[in-house]
């Protein structure tokens, strides 16, 4: 993916998405520092969308939940006894493991944030045991 893929989701599916659930509400919108996501054509999109970005640590993909989640989803896809053979397959795979992810998993997640946001601040933004 580079930049211009980037913003054309924002544009096409994002902003819509956020339209919808927030309205005219205020809301931060959270992504890491990937360099697609600092770009300066992705940098202009959010300041032309008046979009507000939560601050993000330079290093730390430990404070985003959705990092542990894509590796419990991985574990699942992987723990399969048979691999997909086809798109259609592995979109069904995916859809059934993700599905199977119990709600607890995320809960506990989220209510593991402060003590991941404490970590961070502490390694001044580097890695934590997360």
């Amino acid at each position: 993916m580079n930049s211009e893929m980037y913003v054309d989701i924002l544009d096409n599916a994002a902003l819509p998405t956020l339209g919808q659930y927030f309205e005219e509400g205020p809301f931060l919108f959270q992504q890491d520092n990937c360099f697609i996501h600092t770009s300066r054509l992705a940098q202009t999109w959010f300041d032309e969308m008046g979009v507000q970005k939560l601050d993000w640590p330079s290093q730390s993909p430990d404070v985003n939940p959705i990092e542990h989640l894509w590796d419990e989803l991985e574990r699942r896809l992987r723990s399969q006894p048979n691999r997909p053979s086809s798109l259609q397959a592995l979109t069904s795979a995916v859809m059934d493991a993700w599905m199977a992810i119990p709600i607890i998993t995320y809960q506990k997640l989220v209510e593991s944030l402060p003590k991941r946001v404490k970590a961070v601040i502490h390694a001044k933004g580097g890695p934590t045991s997360y």
